[in-house]
């Protein structure tokens, strides 16, 4: 079970703590945008394209880490 933990991080060449953090940040930052694509939903002239530029930079973000 000790091992499980830094298989994945090192595969990626980050500490366990790194991982961890870069995974909860951007968990944090997709609840968010969720809640502001609901908001769009709702009121569709509020942030327009906002979700989609941030998804956009998110998917460049990780393809080149």
């Amino acid at each position: 079970m000790k091992n499980l933990f830094p298989t994945h991080p090192k595969s990626v060449g980050e500490t366990y703590f790194q991982h961890l953090r870069f995974a909860l940040g951007t968990g944090f930052q997709l609840i968010l945008w969720g809640f502001i694509a609901l908001i769009h939903g709702i009121l569709p002239f509020t942030f327009k394209t906002y979700v989609s530029t941030r998804i956009k930079a998110l998917y460049h973000k990780i393809t080149t880490r």
